[in-house]
């Protein structure tokens, strides 16, 4: 098959790329990779800052576009797959959706469906845009709710995950958040790792004092979690002095922060998640134990029964204190959880896996006579 990977999350299309290859399929992967983060790309659609920024992504997208076309697949990573205004994408999605065979929408990061059921219907418990009943007030998650709510991004997700073949959440939380809408279109499927050898050594012993490492998004420390992440860290560290080192990454490019996190016992990430995303499981593919999103739906979704590698932290400074206290007093658990996140990722996330349950999605909707 003929397929193009159109824009970026957390390495996600990156990886999925290489696995395709690895299947034999002919693949382009064009973004801007992901902003600061910097993932591998075949063609470059980064912006530059201003309105001469966007004419100038506007006529390269234009020169692209004859070369966008004849692809038995077009994967969008999300509705704004372009640093582009939501109305100028209206008509690209259009042209890609003449000149190709099969749509697929990737219900991945921000948009307008996380944002709306999160804020409104709230299924879960708690998220980037609830606590339980109570609707966030972050200036981050409220400048997201402006950005998606009764916009022409709202417009743009609506058009695209009604008239594209396919919907394909890497997330449990993701999945929930289209599933009332979309169930016989929407497939989960877990994001695409490339992990160690199982053979390769791993250092399970802990280190002393206990490596955590805690990576900071610009701007969006907040709305993440990790302002509370790491108060709790810095209060557990006071508690018990030598006994806990803090390392800190903020918005440094992806081979930094891989660098980064090499040698820590435990990585804090995504407070406010049900699920690990890509950084955890890439931290517990180095066998690194991930403090973060680790709830029973997530072990329910990929079929995991065994399994329970992740310390689970509800979204509050206590329980963050709580677990990492428990981590730093019984230190014999890590090498039994450092073991198991590897485990995992070999097990539901490797690149191969994933990008064969990707293959089976695409020969599917491919035999497809008509759209759903």
């Amino acid at each position: 098959m003929r397929i193009l990977l159109l824009g970026e999350y957390s390495n996600v299309h990156a990886t999925l790329a290489k696995g395709l290859r690895h299947l034999g399929h002919e693949v382009t992967v064009a973004s801007n990779g992901d902003f600061w983060k910097d993932y591998p790309r075949d063609q470059d659609l980064t912006r530059s800052p201003g309105k001469l920024g966007g004419l100038t992504l506007m006529a390269k997208v234009a020169t692209l576009l004859p070369r966008w076309r004849n692809y038995d697949i077009v994967q969008l990573i999300n509705p704004m797959f372009l640093e582009l205004q939501a109305e100028r994408i209206f008509p690209i999605y259009h042209y890609l959706r003449h000149h190709n065979r099969r749509m697929v929408l990737c219900a991945m990061g921000m948009d307008y469906y996380w944002v709306s059921e999160c804020t409104f219907r709230k299924p879960l418990r708690y998220s980037d845009f609830n606590v339980g009943e109570e609707v966030r007030t972050d200036e981050c998650a409220v400048r997201e709710q402006r950005d998606w709510l009764n916009t022409a991004k709202e417009r743009l997700n609506k058009l695209i995950a009604n008239d594209c073949d396919a919907i394909v959440a890497g997330l449990y939380d993701d999945y929930v958040c289209y599933e009332p809408y979309f169930a016989q279109k929407l497939r989960f499927i877990p994001f695409p790792l490339v992990c160690p050898s199982e053979q390769e050594p791993m250092n399970t012993t802990a280190h002393s004092p206990l490596r955590l490492f805690i990576g900071i998004s610009r701007g969006r420390s907040a709305y993440k979690g990790t302002d509370i992440m790491l108060r709790a860290a810095e209060a557990v560290r006071d508690k018990y002095p030598g006994r806990l080192e803090i390392v800190k990454a903020e918005g440094v490019p992806f081979t930094q922060y891989q660098q980064m996190m090499e040698g820590s016992d435990a990585l804090m990430d995504q407070l406010y998640s049900y699920t690990p995303a890509m950084n955890a499981l890439l931290a517990m593919s180095k066998g690194i134990v991930v403090i973060g999103g680790g709830e029973p739906e997530n072990y329910d979704i990929l079929g995991e029964q065994e399994l329970r590698p992740i310390v689970n932290v509800q979204p509050s400074f206590e329980s963050v204190c709580e677990e990492l206290e428990k981590l730093v007093n019984h230190p014999e658990r890590i090498p039994v959880l450092k073991r198991q996140g590897r485990e995992y990722v070999h097990r539901h996330h490797d690149y191969l896996k994933v990008a064969r349950h990707y293959e089976a999605l695409y020969n599917q909707i491919q035999e497809q006579k008509q759209k759903w």
